[in-house]
């Protein structure tokens, strides 16, 4: 959709939502910074992998009064928001995304979701101070604290645009404990390891057979 619809209406149209969601979620005390647009250069002459600040000095701009952010998005950015301050993020693949979503759902806890057009799932929380084992060892599960951003919707990318999974109004923008959804992430891995398992002792059997 993004490769090649690049008009200045669009981007006109488009710099408009995106102003409005960055003021809202600065309203709400969330850290938004500006970040780069697919067709934006990167520094260095690198190959646009997806948005990152526009400006060198985001880590001192984080908590911008509403009124700046307004300014800020006079020119057409993408919404980044930071993390390790206001909140984390938990990033995950679509098919772990889902299974820890509909945990959640089942135990109650909200979260808002975010996802990605390259298939990647972004669980927002509470900002953590430890991150569990059986997550970062998984190579499946990458931890956003801080230091760190990740994009919010409608930011674009090459080929489609972020969008929430679970907006943060559902849930009446409370984010969830962070340990809360590790757990939940936690036990979403090891069914995803336990169905590997299974898989592999079918096939071992059907090959015996």
């Amino acid at each position: 959709m993004l490769d090649t619809d690049w008009s200045d209406s669009w981007r006109g149209a488009f710099r408009i939502e995106l102003r409005a969601e960055a003021i809202g979620l600065a309203c709400h005390g969330w850290p938004v910074l500006p970040g780069t647009f697919p067709t934006t250069p990167q520094s260095g002459g690198k190959t646009w992998t997806g948005p990152v600040p526009v400006h060198a000095d985001w880590a001192d701009r984080i908590g911008a009064h509403p009124n700046e952010v307004a300014e800020w998005w006079a020119k057409p950015y993408s919404l980044l928001v930071a993390t390790g301050k206001v909140l984390d993020a938990v990033e995950v693949s679509d098919t772990l995304g889902k299974r820890a979503a509909r945990l959640l759902r089942a135990t109650g806890h909200p979260a808002p979701i975010v996802a990605t057009p390259d298939g990647r799932w972004l669980f927002l929380t509470t900002v953590a101070d430890r991150f569990p084992d059986r997550l970062a060892t998984s190579g499946e599960v990458r931890w956003h604290g801080e230091g760190g951003w990740v994009p919010l919707p409608p930011t674009p990318y090459q080929h489609g645009v972020v969008h929430w999974r679970v907006k943060p109004d559902v849930w009446g923008w409370r984010l969830p404990a962070a340990d809360a959804v590790h757990s939940v992430l936690v036990r979403a891995l090891d069914q995803t390891d336990d169905r590997e398992v299974r898989g592999q002792q079918l096939v071992a059997a059907s090959a015996a057979a």
